[in-house]
């Protein structure tokens, strides 16, 4: 029973899971990347 509810429990990871997660952390950097690039043209 522990078993099964285990394996309910965890949801199967599937390759457009992974793929929307890099997504989003690319965007999240490029973000950073913006906003910094974005300061020191500020600053200089």
């Amino acid at each position: 029973m522990s078993k099964n509810q285990a394996k309910v429990y965890r949801p199967k990871k599937s390759k457009r899971d992974r793929r929307i997660k890099i997504a989003i952390y690319v965007m999240i950097i490029a973000m950073l990347l913006s906003t910094l690039t974005a300061g020191l043209s500020f600053f200089l």
